[in-house]
């Protein structure tokens, strides 16, 4: 499952804002979200990732995704970035 190899993945962004700047480029490969975040810092990005076809995978805690990405912090959101070239 790509949740588990999240921190070996460098082509990633972490935060709600670079994620929200990636998915209006449609660069973004797969949604991950904490359930626990402020519905209004993840609601955009849901209905973004829903609008053109990204698949979203939400995560209980912003320290567990975080964590799964590879950072001491919390995340609100992390998405998997389309590898460009192929």
């Amino acid at each position: 499952m790509m949740l588990t190899r999240l921190k070996e993945i460098d082509h990633k962004v972490i935060g709600s804002k670079q994620t929200l700047k990636a998915l209006k480029g449609e660069l973004v490969e797969h949604l991950f979200v904490a359930t626990d975040a402020e519905i209004k810092v993840i609601r955009p990005l849901i209905e973004l990732a829903e609008k053109i076809a990204v698949p979203v995978t939400r995560v209980k805690t912003m320290i567990e995704l975080g964590q799964i990405a590879g950072i001491e912090i919390g995340a609100a959101a992390v998405a998997i970035l389309k590898i460009q070239g192929d």
